[in-house]
């Protein structure tokens, strides 16, 4: 993605103030680039999440000690270190919402980044004075790094405001969090007074459907009920204008992400020196939706031939 030069970047600070999460699996490939990218920024406390070896995948037991062991041994800057270190196995679904949970409990603001997001160090700081400035603001829910290619030459600003945000790489506040419910429980009550025409300009079935198989227990996973919450309680996702992350985890061994990555072609990159310029206003910018709903589709298409 190609920087504007109208819009000024963000001023580095030597030190990160923020907490960071790090939910971690098996993988020590992505996990060790991630985790190099977080030493960089040297949060002063990281929190680490790993959920327990399956007992169907023979390997696990020793990649999974492998990935918890190369962190603990890793971290060489002045942090305080917290564990949630799973005996069993929970799945997707149980293991990070919990671990999102419990850094909440601790943390009134924080960031969150899986084995699989690779963050460029601008990600960090961006989100810190985001996360500052928007504090109390109960319009925002969510900042998030990844923005997947759309830009608009015509905003002045360093970001926006969107209802769809992904959480390859995001940022939140405990107020927010607190609106997360698993079980999605109100889900019924929301569809049978079409709550989501509010919200879906394009490709709303798709869209329901995404949020009826998790409802139904088809789909083991925690982040449709993230986005469900947001969208339930109006909460806006901030967006860069300049992606900060990139996703490395496709491939065979990913959980949800396997296959080809339809993203490889952004990268993650640095924001240069200079302050932020924040929008004066809330916008919803459609064509950015258009380009969202487009590429949400084509990664489902995408995702449905791999399985077959």
């Amino acid at each position: 993605m190609t920087g504007n030069n109208k819009v000024a970047k963000l001023k580095s600070r030597p030190v990160l103030d923020t907490a960071v999460l790090l939910i971690v699996f098996n993988r020590i490939d992505t996990t060790k680039l991630v985790f190099e990218a977080i030493r960089l920024a040297k949060p002063p406390r990281l929190y680490v999440a790993s959920d327990g070896a399956r007992e169907f995948n023979s390997t696990d037991d020793v990649s999974v000690r492998e990935v918890r062991n190369y962190i603990i041994s890793s971290v060489d800057w002045d942090c305080e270190v917290f564990t949630l270190f799973g005996e069993q196995n929970s799945g997707c679904k149980v293991a990070v919402s919990e671990a999102i949970n419990w850094f909440f409990q601790n943390e009134v603001k924080g960031i969150i980044l899986e084995d699989d997001c690779l963050p460029s160090q601008s990600f960090f700081w961006f989100c810190e004075e985001l996360l500052e400035k928007y504090l109390d603001d109960t319009r925002v829910g969510q900042i998030s790094g990844f923005n997947y290619g759309y830009e608009n030459s015509d905003l002045n600003y360093d970001y926006f405001f969107s209802k769809y945000g992904f959480i390859w790489g995001w940022a939140s506040w405990r107020r927010a969090w607190k609106k997360y419910d698993i079980k999605m429980n109100n889900y019924e009550e929301c569809k049978k007074i079409d709550l989501f025409e509010n919200y879906f300009f394009h490709d709303k079935k798709a869209q329901v459907n995404k949020f009826e198989s998790v409802y139904s227990n088809k789909l083991d996973t925690w982040d449709y009920q993230w986005s469900y919450a947001r969208f339930i309680n109006n909460l806006y996702t901030i967006v860069p204008q300049t992606n900060l992350i990139k996703n490395i985890g496709f491939g065979d061994n990913a959980t949800h992400t396997f296959g080809v990555n339809p993203y490889e072609h952004i990268k993650n990159e640095e924001l240069k020196d200079g302050d932020l310029i924040h929008p004066n206003y809330f916008i919803q910018l459609r064509d950015f939706y258009k380009i969202f709903d487009k590429r949400d589709s084509i990664f489902r298409r995408i995702k449905r031939r791999l399985k077959r």
